[in-house]
């Protein structure tokens, strides 16, 4: 493939496709052997939305480095083929299983992200309060939340308000750069070293609702409750729960048909945690 010897300046010898972990299809995934003995990660857009998502992903690599970020190779985009390629992490050390040490890792690489300038053409988190917080979408339409049965007509009826209300109170704003999709399939340890993958999600923003919105899927995966590593989150465990809560029930989106399970089952994790922290009775 000539884009991608472009791309990284060297002769591409083998491709080898690799399985995504996440839940998206809309990308090809190639580990590529390089006629100067690399070895690389090639991420080859499959539809127009894919190749804005790695345009975007492409100015994190191009804008920010750290001990977080993977070591950005090369990209091409023309003629309609959007590439990225960075190092190749698929030998790697993948969670789960999760330890002390290894949230201890990830919630470090966390912080020196948070305290990295963010590149100007980050948007902020606050700009999309509305969709990320879901709960004002929810008592428009709560249909499809409760079609998935994590809740009832009358706990809902009882909670809702104080859920809207503590969604519209979150503190979303702030200067942190933040990744924003946090989770095992975006991340992996090297050296004992928390790297995060896929940053077209990356936003300004409180950098603690970066850590709240990793916790529910970290407590599927055997991890500890969310207030164990976030303590008196408050209104942020509202938010992540308005965020499952609103899409759980949706159809799934193209190229991710996968995805709604796994909303759903992290929705029932931070609704719980949403009323521990909120005072309101469990969802029934």
């Amino acid at each position: 493939m000539r884009e991608v010897a472009h791309a990284v300046g060297a002769e591409p010898l083998t491709f080898d496709p690799v399985r995504s972990r996440g839940y998206g299809r809309v990308c090809a995934h190639l580990r590529v052997s390089l006629a100067d003995g690399r070895r690389v990660f090639v991420k080859h857009a499959l539809t127009a939305d894919a190749a804005k998502w790695l345009r975007k992903e492409r100015v994190m690599y191009e804008s920010v480095s750290g001990p977080f970020m993977p070591e950005y190779v090369g990209a091409y985009d023309d003629s309609g083929t959007t590439l990225l390629v960075i190092e190749d992490l698929t030998s790697a050390d993948w969670p789960p299983p999760w330890s002390a040490q290894r949230i201890d890792a990830v919630l470090a690489s966390l912080d020196e992200l948070h305290a990295t300038t963010p590149p100007a053409a980050v948007e902020s988190l606050e700009t999309e309060r509305e969709s990320i917080t879901g709960w004002s979408l929810v008592a428009a339409n709560p249909e499809p939340l409760l079609a998935t049965g994590l809740c009832t007509v009358g706990w809902l009826d009882g909670a809702l308000s104080a859920l809207v209300r503590a969604s519209e109170e979150a503190e979303l704003g702030g200067g942190d750069l933040i990744h924003f999709d946090v989770r095992s399939d975006n991340l992996c340890f090297v050296d004992h070293r928390a790297v995060l993958v896929d940053w077209n999600l990356a936003r300004v923003g409180n950098g603690r609702f970066d850590v709240a919105f990793w916790l529910p899927s970290l407590q599927l995966e055997g991890g500890p409750e969310p207030s164990k590593v976030l303590p008196n989150a408050g209104t942020l465990a509202a938010v992540v729960a308005g965020f499952f809560a609103v899409r759980a029930g949706l159809p799934p989106p193209l190229g991710a048909p996968g995805v709604r399970a796994f909303q759903r089952a992290q929705a029932a994790v931070a609704l719980a945690w949403a009323a521990q922290e909120l005072s309101l009775a469990p969802p029934s």
